[in-house]
């Protein structure tokens, strides 16, 4: 099974789209799945349902940082490397999915009920977001 398919499952069992781009490269980076599913939690749903940047954007920037993130003083290697993999990653994405903004990504503004109701019920919950869950971490093992 690849990551994809991880995250993927994932998101299908109900776990937020950056949960699961997130925990399907924590193992790997030294952090336990369920810590990070709830690190990542937040972020969902264009953070919280506040129509900002893509929870599956949001997971995979966690994912460069955790792999590259500056962690020692003086280290602005590290964060320079982690700003240009996350620039590389955000183009992309872009490019392949037109944003990174939730609410551009799925036409409609999850931070009102009643837009979140009517994307639940047109079903892209369940047919748009797992390909950007996808598309995010396929983005992401070629990149790191």
């Amino acid at each position: 099974m690849t990551r994809a398919d991880d995250a993927h499952r994932s998101f299908l069992k109900k776990f937020t789209c950056s949960a699961a781009v997130f925990s399907a490269f924590s193992q790997e980076l030294g952090l336990d799945v369920d810590t990070a599913k709830k690190i990542a939690c937040g972020f969902g749903a264009g953070i919280s349902k506040t129509g900002n940047i893509c929870g599956a954007v949001s997971g995979a920037i966690m994912v460069i940082g955790l792999k590259y993130g500056k962690s020692q003083e003086g280290d602005d290697a590290a964060t320079e490397k982690t700003r240009a993999l996350t620039r590389q990653f955000i183009t992309e994405f872009s490019e392949k999915n037109g944003s990174v903004n939730c609410t551009n990504l799925l036409g409609y503004d999850l931070s009102e009920p009643q837009a979140y109701q009517a994307a639940q019920e047109s079903g892209l919950f369940i047919e748009k977001c797992p390909l950007l869950v996808r598309d995010a971490v396929d983005i992401l093992e070629k990149i790191l």
